[in-house]
């Protein structure tokens, strides 16, 4: 991270997406935010203004998509923090898990992000998603919420969890 001047004004750039502060080091800085939808936590290469103000470069690398409580900078008065903005979605309600999966696969099969919450799946408010569940017969609902999808597959981080909550990666033991 660095701090340069545009037009006579401060910009920090930020390079890298995601400081390691314990949140006793935050103590007694001011929280800013940077404010962001999925789509704008993933184009990663603009300049925004953070919702103290702020003007921030973001320089990250390529693939990087910012999650929602990514601390990204860390000064000596005032830190900087991603927070998700709730947007458009298309909250699904599958009767089981066999609907659950077959969902999940037919919205993985166009390439579309998914995220769990509890027993619901949402996905974007995309007319493509809106026809692919009324033909799956899906129970759905548009509603406006933070989307963060699942980070699995072949473009996840190789420290991804496949499912939020649960940390192990070995394989459950098969049944007896």
């Amino acid at each position: 991270m660095t701090e340069s001047r545009v037009d006579g004004k401060p910009v920090v750039m930020i390079t890298e997406p995601r400081v390691e502060a314990a949140a006793s080091a935050l103590q007694g800085r001011q929280r800013d935010t940077l404010y962001l939808t999925w789509e704008g936590r993933r184009w990663t290469r603009k300049r925004v203004r953070t919702t103290g103000g702020r003007e921030v470069a973001l320089a990250l690398p390529t693939g990087t998509v910012l999650r929602p409580d990514d601390v990204v900078a860390v000064r000596e008065d005032w830190y900087l923090i991603v927070e998700g903005r709730p947007e458009p979605v298309l909250v699904l309600v599958p009767r089981d898990r066999d609907e659950a999966v077959r969902i999940a696969l037919e919205v993985g099969n166009r390439h579309f992000p998914l995220a769990v919450e509890g027993d619901r799946l949402l996905v974007p408010d995309d007319s493509a998603m809106v026809q692919l569940v009324e033909r799956l017969g899906a129970r759905w609902e548009r509603a406006q919420k933070v989307f963060d999808p699942l980070h699995i597959g072949a473009h996840a981080p190789h420290d991804a969890r496949p499912f939020p909550g649960r940390g192990s990666r070995e394989a459950p033991a098969p049944h007896a």
